[in-house]
């Protein structure tokens, strides 16, 4: 039902993301979706990917912070309203989520989620019929 995602911490100098993609792409693996936080002083680059253990330990290698973490990536349409549609019973379960992305494609949206709790986001996700998506899955997407 969850999803491996890396968290990358990033020094805030310049190159420093690009140095982190060129491994990635030397390793031929596919970025299946990504977001970039900052601060004044770090970023995190949370990432799917294709490989995700295979990428952490190459990373960890090149003396690269990274982080696996599990992630729930609930599929949707792509039409006006249906992320908000997703993340109502999660408020109304009292499911804090502490970040999301999402992407979509022309049919589907994917909604990438990080919740407080996850035995109660699980909870939410049977009681609801949500579609989630595995990492295998998403290769398809």
């Amino acid at each position: 039902m969850t999803i491996l995602q890396l968290s990358i911490f990033l020094e805030n100098k310049f190159g420093r993301l690009n140095e982190i993609l060129r491994i990635i792409a030397k390793e031929n693996v596919r970025i299946i979706a990504s977001t970039v936080s900052d601060t004044v002083e770090y970023g995190i680059l949370r990432l799917v990917v294709s490989e995700p253990e295979r990428i952490a330990k190459v990373l960890r290698e090149n003396n690269i912070s990274v982080k696996t973490s599990e992630v729930f990536a609930v599929q949707t349409d792509c039409k006006a309203g249906a992320i908000a549609a997703v993340i109502e019973p999660f408020t109304a379960a009292g499911v804090n989520i502490e970040y999301m992305y999402s992407f979509c494609s022309s049919e589907h949206s994917i909604i990438v989620l990080r919740v407080h709790t996850m035995d109660a986001a699980r909870e939410v996700i049977r009681h609801h019929n949500m579609n989630y998506l595995s990492n295998a899955e998403l290769l398809n997407f």
